[in-house]
């Protein structure tokens, strides 16, 4: 640990920056329509240009002198727990603040040509602000508190963006689902919290990965799954990764913002600044493979079924960060392949979710694929950013994802016995399902026969597909270059690996795996290949109907219901919760309630029986007494002759 220099000491404009945005959208009310949307754009590109000097700063130095915390105040201090608000600046929090604000610039941009109509811009571009800055205090915080207060924040941003739409009841249900399931993942990533202060004492990160090693093999186990747990609600993974796709109810530039740059990183990010915690565990790095693997083949396999454009890119970003999640747990081999993969993943996907709100803003907000054909000729510009997009996707060669993705195919080949064939498979296989669904949705997109010319959109109107303005299209230009280059600028060299070591650790040469990894490089392209031509046989070389067939076999069916994901989640937690809260309320309703009726029931009763003795006549009165003086002194006269 270093000292902060004097370019780090102005850190928290990274923080202040977007949100002083937020707050001044969201109270200068109509007065800021005009102007709103330019403020909320400056503020995220001033804290980029400010990202790009710290990074230059930071490199200026020697790797042993990169990691260095800004304190700005002691925020809970309350004894023996003592919580200090502060920045974190490391290679690995400068990578993703430079992810976090360039990727969020451009597509703060775009949404000033996408969201030009909607009236509520100005509050769309202060949310956006304050999910920007949620996301940069996750990433810089200094401790687990920190990155909590952070996490909170991200979801409270997607809440509300996701829920754009409140007139929809389809995307008022999305957030809602959306916040909910992370609140399960949260839970786990507050318990760890709890264990490793009631355990080390302190929630730092500095102080628990030098003390954590003093922690028994149970302990960390504990509090490495607990993470994980959190890491599966963010990053939309197995078993909670059914919000992420529902999650497309919200505008388009909310989709690419959320899978590329911002909410749905936040997981890998926690594994990989957890990285002390996870080298003391196998056992804990093996269920995080195995989560990771699980992942990447659901959202292989659902993005198949679906004709929805933004549903499938939603189902290939599951994909892509169980792959993400799958190199991270294969320890000090891959915590650095994962991050590259989550960089040159933010690149192509930002740009694909880009060109998909490009396409269906000149299509009259058209997703239904089946709708689209023939509009690589209408849309040029986006036809081209998004086929490099795709490319880069699939792993063709010599584009971003081929230089990341294959690198960590290698590294699941790399283990021993069974784990190399059953996750190294895995993740070949999801090349090749990939290859599918993509060239799928390419062709059904932009080639083959204008479907769109036979029909009209859900309000009546003919659709007149049409290039999208400049200011949504030279975004999506920068992010396909991202899409070309990336994977190459970063993996050359081992740049990015040796550049984040400080933060993650020197990267470990895997071992040879069964197969050499030049036979890996070839099987790869050859089930990318197979992949993109099981989809032109199926789809490419015929018409495509517009109304889906009706009867189906029954993995398509799967498929079409998420594997079935939803089900699974709604009879083990929804049904058992519905049938909790309806016993509750028959407890409360009888029992309670009850209970509380009847006292009052019973004193009513015996009050009205008390009533019929207040007569009003003085002679009942009279007699009463008497009758009461009689038996008073009877009771006297048996005591004293008894």
């Amino acid at each position: 640990m270093t000292d902060i220099s004097a370019v780090g000491q102005f850190a928290w404009l990274l923080l202040v920056l977007p949100l002083v945005g937020a707050v001044i959208l969201l109270l200068a009310g109509k007065a800021a329509n005009k102007w709103g949307h330019l403020l909320g754009c400056a503020t995220v590109l001033a804290a980029f240009v400010y990202g790009v000097i710290l990074f230059f700063d930071t490199t200026s130095h020697a790797a042993a002198q990169r990691v260095s915390e800004l304190h700005i105040f002691s925020w809970i201090p309350v004894q023996t727990l003592q919580v200090d608000f502060g920045l974190r600046l490391d290679p690995l929090s400068v990578t993703f603040v430079l992810l976090i604000t360039g990727v969020g610039s451009l597509i703060h941009i775009y949404s000033i040509g996408y969201m030009s109509h909607d009236d509520g811009r100005r509050r769309f571009f202060a949310y956006l602000n304050l999910f920007v800055a949620a996301m940069l205090l996750l990433v810089l915080g200094n401790g687990f508190v920190t990155l909590y207060f952070g996490w909170e924040g991200v979801g409270l941003a997607s809440y509300l963006l996701i829920g754009w739409y409140q007139n929809r009841p389809s995307a008022a249900t999305a957030a809602k689902k959306a916040f909910l399931m992370n609140r399960v993942g949260d839970v786990g990533l507050a318990i760890a919290i709890f264990l490793l202060w009631a355990n080390l004492g302190t929630t730092q990160y500095t102080e628990v990965f030098a003390k954590i090693g003093t922690l028994s093999p149970g302990t960390i186990l504990a509090i490495s799954l607990l993470l994980l747990l959190g890491a599966c609600g963010k990053s939309g993974q197995f078993p909670l990764q059914a919000w992420l796709p529902d999650a497309m109810e919200g505008p388009t530039p909310v989709s690419a913002l959320i899978h590329a740059a911002t909410m749905v990183t936040a997981g890998v990010y926690l594994i990989a600044r957890s990285n002390p915690i996870y080298n003391l565990t196998e056992d804990g790095r093996l269920v995080v493979t195995i989560i990771g693997t699980i992942t990447l083949l659901i959202g292989c396999i659902v993005g198949c079924a679906y004709d929805d454009i933004k549903k499938v890119l939603a189902y290939s970003t599951v994909s892509q960060i169980g792959y993400m999640i799958l190199a991270v747990s294969l320890g000090p081999i891959g915590y650095a392949l994962g991050i590259v993969h989550l960089l040159t993943h933010g690149f192509f996907k930002a740009g694909l979710f880009l060109g998909a709100g490009s396409v269906m803003h000149g299509m009259n907000d058209e997703v239904d694929m089946r709708k689209f054909g023939g509009l690589y000729k209408r849309m040029p510009i986006t036809f081209v950013t998004f086929g490099l997009g795709y490319l880069a996707l699939i792993g063709f060669p010599f584009l971003s994802g081929y230089f990341s993705k294959d690198a960590i195919i290698e590294a699941a080949f790399s283990g021993e016995g069974w784990h190399a064939w059953v996750f190294g498979g895995a993740a070949m296989l999801g090349v090749a399902l990939t290859a599918f669904y993509m060239t799928r949705l390419m062709l059904m997109t932009f080639f083959g026969k204008e479907r769109w010319k036979d029909i009209k959109s859900e309000d009546g109107k003919d659709f007149h597909p049409h290039e999208s303005p400049a200011v949504m299209t030279v975004p999506m230009i920068i992010l396909a270059i991202g899409s070309i280059g990336a994977g190459w600028f970063l993996t050359s060299g081992d740049r990015l690996a040796n550049w984040l070591e400080p933060s993650l650790g020197a990267l470990r040469a895997h071992g040879e795996g069964p197969i050499p990894e030049l036979g890996l490089t070839v099987i790869s392209l050859a089930l990318m290949v197979i992949g993109a031509g099981a989809a032109w046989l199926f789809v490419g070389r015929k018409d495509v109907p517009l109304e889906k067939p009706a009867k189906v076999s029954w993995p398509v069916r799967a498929a079409r219901a998420d594997l079935y994901g939803n089900a699974l989640n709604e009879a083990l937690f929804a049904k058992p919760g519905e049938a909790l809260t309806r016993g509750l309320v028959v407890l409360d309703d009888k029992g309670v309630d009850g209970a509380v009726t009847g006292l009052a029931g019973t004193l009513g009763f015996l009050s009205s029986l008390l009533r019929r003795t207040q007569t009003g006549f003085v002679r009942s009165y009279a007699l009463t007494m008497l009758g009461g003086s009689v038996l008073v002194v009877a009771a006297l006269l048996m005591v004293r002759f008894s």
